[in-house]
Parts: C-alpha cells; sequence; structure tokens
C-alpha cells in the first residue's frame, strides 16, 4: 500500500495510506486501551515512509527487503504470517517493559505488515509474474535499481516485450501502483468517527491464533474480488464504494486488533 515518496517525511502526511490508516486505527486503539499504554501516534508514524519498510526497496535493494505478499488461500505461504508474528511478539516485549521507541517502530512495521498482507494488490502472485517477465531472474537478484527497473531479455524484443508487460498499461506494476494509489486517495478523508472497535471482533481475535485469524480475514477480503473488479474495468463508482465501505474498515479494525493483542499480552505478563 502506498506510504508516500521514500525519500521525504512529508508525502505521506495527505495521501499516504499506512499513515491514515495507523491513524485512524490508533483511534479505535484509544476507546480500549488506557492511556499511556500504547506509544502515541506521531512516534508510530515516524517509522513509516521512508523510515518505513518501503524504503528499503531503494536503500538496500533485494537485501533484508520484507516481501508482503501472501496468497490467501495457500497453507504453505507462511512467510509474511511469519513476519507478522514476529513483529507482533517484539511489541509486545517492547510494551511489557516500556521501551516506546522499539514499541513505536515494531507497532508502525506490525501495521505496515498486516495492511499489505490484506491489501487485494497484494494476493495477487506478484513474485511469479515478476520472475516471469525477469526471464526466470530470482527476485533476490535484483540487487539494483537498474535490475529493478528494466526487465532483462534474450533480445531486444524480448526487452520490449517484458518491460511492456511490468510497466505499460495494465502491466503488472502499473496496474499494482493504480490500484494502491487510488485506494489511498479513496482513504484519505475518511473521518476516524466512522470507526469503532467492536466487542465480537476483540472476542474473535482472542478466539484463535493470529495467524489463523490473519489469514481467514485475508480470505474474507480476497473473496470481494476488488483487485480483479479493478483488472477489468479500472477505477468504477460501485468499486470506489466498496473499497470505502467493505475494505477501509477491516484495514483499520485489524491494525488496532493487532496493536490490541500485543497490549493486551504485555499487561497479562506485568
Amino acid at each position: 500500500m502506498y506510504s508516500g515518496s521514500t525519500l521525504t517525511v512529508f508525502s505521506g502526511r495527505l495521501l499516504g495510506a499506512h499513515q491514515k490508516i495507523d491513524r485512524l486505527a490508533h483511534c479505535q486503539l484509544q476507546t480500549v486501551l488506557p492511556p499511556g499504554q500504547f506509544p502515541n501516534v506521531r512516534s508510530i508514524l515516524h517509522f513509516e515512509g521512508r523510515n518505513g519498510p518501503d524504503a528499503i526497496k531503494r536503500k538496500s535493494p533485494a537485501k533484508d527487503e520484507p516481501w508482503h505478499y501472501l496468497q490467501p488461500f495457500n497453507s504453505k505461504d507462511t512467510q509474511l504470517i511469519e513476519l507478522i508474528q514476529s513483529h507482533y511478539k517484539r511489541l509486545a516485549r517492547a510494551l511489557k517493559i516500556q521501551d516506546d521507541v522499539r514499541a513505536s517502530f515494531e507497532a508502525a512495521w506490525l501495521a505496515h505488515a498486516v495492511v499489505d498482507g490484506l491489501t487485494p494488490a497484494h494476493h495477487y502472485p506478484y513474485e511469479e509474474k515478476l520472475v516471469e517477465l525477469a526471464e526466470g531472474r530470482a527476485i533476490s537478484e535484483r540487487t539494483t535499481v537498474t535490475r529493478k527497473l528494466i526487465m532483462p531479455g534474450q533480445t531486444k524484443v524480448q526487452v520490449i516485450r517484458n518491460n511492456w508487460g511490468m510497466w505499460g498499461p495494465k502491466g503488472l506494476f502499473t496496474t499494482h501502483a493504480a490500484f494502491e494509489a487510488g485506494v489511498a486517495m479513496l482513504i484519505a478523508p475518511l473521518k476516524a468517527s466512522r470507526y469503532n472497535l467492536p466487542e465480537d471482533a476483540i472476542a474473535d481475535f482472542h478466539s484463535q491464533p493470529l495467524g489463523e485469524w490473519f489469514r481467514c480475514l485475508a480470505q474474507e477480503i480476497a473473496r470481494l474480488e476488488l483487485y480483479d473488479a479493478f483488472y477489468k474495468s479500472g477505477w468504477t463508482m460501485p468499486l470506489a464504494r466498496r473499497v470505502r465501505n467493505q475494505l477501509a474498515p477491516l484495514l483499520v479494525q485489524a491494525v488496532a486488533l493487532a496493536w490490541y493483542g500485543a497490549a493486551a499480552e504485555a499487561a497479562a505478563d506485568v
């Protein structure tokens, strides 16, 4: 999901989807946690944008780069879920020892992973298609900006074809980016008052392991087929309404629940 340019701290303030979702989720969290039990939202947002996961793609391509994609119905695809579990545990630990800086970092990166993993564009088999366009070159070999931007090929015709498949209309990246930019614009005007953290959602979160809860939610979103609709027809008014009324509340609630769960674990261990 779009988090603003990784070159400046200001670009994500207006149209940063991750920043907006974090603000809304933080408002939800305040209704169920005592004051001072969780880092303030400004501290959390410090670790977004150029200090967030997306910045690694520019600073050190293919080195320790988080891969926030998930095949919701493939039980063997566990990489992202394991990453989320790791951030969750470290957040709970940081909250327990009252390490506000570490807790802010883990809260931001946990929220980023949760939102990306639930975003319909991240359910598309992006890695598989990317490797195909790169003539079999693994994503771990995209170690420079040039290797990220230019698709290779055995001939000039293949180079043109592969780069068109990446950057042309309905290309792999252009479609992905256009969907996420649209979501960012749609949720930018949303107000915190629209969202509450229901007791039944908290009970459902506590009733199952973190990984199972996350995969079930990802499957629920995948069944909406929002990205399929976008790929077919682009942005339409019905699709825009579904994103604002169905997807956005689920993303905000998921972040709030993940933060709440970590805080509850920290409090229980005291």
